[in-house]
């Protein structure tokens, strides 16, 4: 039956108690609709401002611990000096944070995917903190020892923590900016480390300051990390492997205290029992960890601190591979200073602040990683940040002569460093995971750990023997350099008869003329103006060793951006195969 919406009377019209009815559940509707939209939009404020939050945090978190990693380096001396140890045993300092790092690296990613992403960063950064006040507060060598372990063991897995956060939380189509800024923060503290102490001391003469300043950023840090951040986790159901915990903690120890002790003699190193037999031993006990992983894994409650099946893909191994190389080419930074010092004369305290065009570099790098890989994808970033890193340290011994040549080269290598420091290989690592992002990002950072501990070994070495190459040098090219230099020189007769003098004494001598007996001639000379040019000469012959060795380090390390672009063309098939298993399965 059809009812007219109207009834008319005469002059007066109502809507029909059905049609009143009908109206009311469509308003109805459209208020549901509407509270929706509301709800929504509501959702997806505090998403914004929960993500906000996280990325503050975490960006502040791994500045503050990175940013440790490097500042002792400019009060190394000082420190030293006051609790009246060797440099030896001074250098410690670095050594027992290294080892701290790469031991809470794997164990916290774990417990931060099994007990949540949330309580590991606070209890990271009470650690920190803590670790921050005892070494400002060392009474003895001992203890600032121990305390910087600490540190470390705090410091380590905030970045790692930071970052499966982030694979975890947010969309796909931002995980790779969010991504990208947490490396530029990373990249730009680890190279600016060293000018931020030096700043602090000048400004101080207080040591101490270094590490107290952490402790009231810990502290804010801890704080906004209960009120703000929200928690995250893959939760598993088995029971934690404390047994494969201790077996890992002392195999990745053994490991890096062999590679620590290696020395400028690469190969000859490992003759020694501290090397060879500490390297041997966390290799067997990595050995026993794998087999007894093997055997929890197939256990119905079994859950392994190592992601045995991950390792046994050769697509990770493959990322993990690039993680190594890229930890090497890392390493290729901390000689920046000392470059700059030998080959471009710049004074030793302000070598460090020319590390400040790299580390600019490394943080437009990591921002501008996470935007190729949104577009071009992973592998893509990864091969043009080794074809960028590359060309940019080739340039070092190719073409920089003068100081501006140098911050073009540095740059470039910066912009290479910083985009495979941000997303890339982070999303590789934990690609087609659904649990243990922080355990495979873990695993990624160990591997590019111990290849910043390789390869600054395999680089002094090319700087040893450029140096010892001296005595070839002065025999092969000194006497043009010297004639050179007397030629724009107004030198006098009498400085022109002991200039012959000097050279009948050098040619009366038997073979190679080295650095100690140069300095000898040179401080028996009489005539001023002759000494300068001679001096001149030998700074000239000082460097051109410095060329040949830094050349040999910065070659190597453009070697390194090439075989990451190798091992990344490898990773094209090996993902492909991966991604057909995980659909047929």
């Amino acid at each position: 039956m059809v009812f007219p919406v109207f009834y008319e009377h005469k002059r007066i019209k109502w809507p029909h108690p059905l049609i009143m009815v009908a109206r009311e559940i469509e308003n109805n509707r459209c208020k549901g609709v509407l509270l929706e939209g509301v709800k929504k939009e509501g959702n997806l404020l505090a998403k914004k401002t929960s993500h906000f939050w996280a990325l503050l945090l975490f960006s502040i978190g791994v500045f503050m611990a990175q940013l440790d990693n490097g500042i002792i380096s400019s009060a190394l001396t000082t420190i030293n000096r006051h609790y009246d140890v060797t440099d030896n045993w001074g250098a410690w300092g670095i050594t027992i944070y290294t080892l701290g790092l790469a031991i809470s690296l794997p164990i916290v990613g774990k417990l931060s995917d099994r007990y949540g992403r949330r309580k590991l960063f606070i209890i990271e950064i009470a650690l920190f903190g803590i670790g921050s006040l005892l070494v400002a507060l060392s009474p003895s060598f001992g203890f600032y020892l121990a305390a910087r372990f600490i540190q470390a063991l705090g410091g380590g897995g905030i970045f790692i923590i930071g970052n499966s956060h982030i694979l975890s939380t947010v969309e796909p189509g931002k995980q790779a900016k969010y991504l990208g800024l947490l490396g530029a923060m990373n990249g730009v503290a680890a190279v600016l480390g060293p000018n931020v102490g030096s700043f602090l001391l000048d400004l101080t003469g207080n040591w101490h300051i270094l590490f107290l300043i952490n402790v009231p950023i810990a502290i804010v840090l801890f704080i906004l990390a209960f009120m703000r951040l929200e928690e995250s986790s893959d939760p598993s159901p088995g029971r934690l492997d404390l047994i494969g915990t201790i077996i890992l903690s002392f195999a990745v120890l053994s490991l890096m205290y062999g590679l620590t002790n290696i020395d400028i003699n690469f190969w000859a190193s490992f003759k020694q029992l501290e090397v060879s037999g500490f390297i041997g031993a966390g290799i067997v006990l990595f050995i026993v960890l794998m087999l007894y992983e093997s055997v929890l894994e197939k256990k119905e409650n079994g859950d392994p601190i190592l992601p045995i099946y991950l390792i046994r893909q050769p697509r990770f191994l493959m990322v993990l591979l690039i993680g190594a190389l890229s930890g090497g080419i890392l390493a290729a930074m901390i000689f920046i200073p000392a470059f700059t010092e030998n080959v471009l004369g710049i004074m030793a305290e302000k070598s460090g602040y020319w590390m400040t065009p790299l580390a600019l570099a490394a943080g437009v790098g990591a921002g501008l990683g996470g935007t190729l890989v949104t577009k071009r994808g992973p592998v893509f970033t990864v091969i043009i940040s080794g074809l960028i890193a590359a060309i940019g340290f080739a340039l070092f011994p190719l073409w920089i002569e003068l100081k501006w040549q140098f911050v073009v080269s540095s740059m470039i290598a910066g912009v290479g460093i910083g985009v495979i420091l941000g997303a890339p290989l982070n999303i590789l690592a934990t690609e087609g995971l659904q649990s243990n992002k922080g355990t495979a990002l873990a695993s990624l950072s160990l591997l590019r750990q111990i290849g910043m501990t390789i390869a600054p070994t395999i680089y002094a070495g090319f700087i040893a023997r450029g140096f010892n190459n001296m005595g070839n040098l002065f025999q092969s090219d000194f006497q043009n350099v010297l004639q050179d230099n007397i030629a724009r020189a107004d030198l006098s007769k009498e400085a022109l008869g002991e200039l012959a003098q000097i050279g009948q004494q050098m040619a009366a001598g038997s073979g190679a003329i080295d650095a100690n007996q140069m300095n000898e001639i040179v401080g028996s000379i009489q005539d001023p103006a002759l000494k300068e040019v001679i001096l001149n000469s030998v700074s000239e012959i000082t460097r051109m060793a410095a060329e040949n060795g830094y050349g040999g380090l910065y070659w190597s390390a453009a070697v390194l951006g090439v075989l990451i672009i190798v091992a990344s063309l490898i990773l094209v098939p090996l993902r492909g195969k991966a991604s057909a298993v995980s659909r047929i399965e």
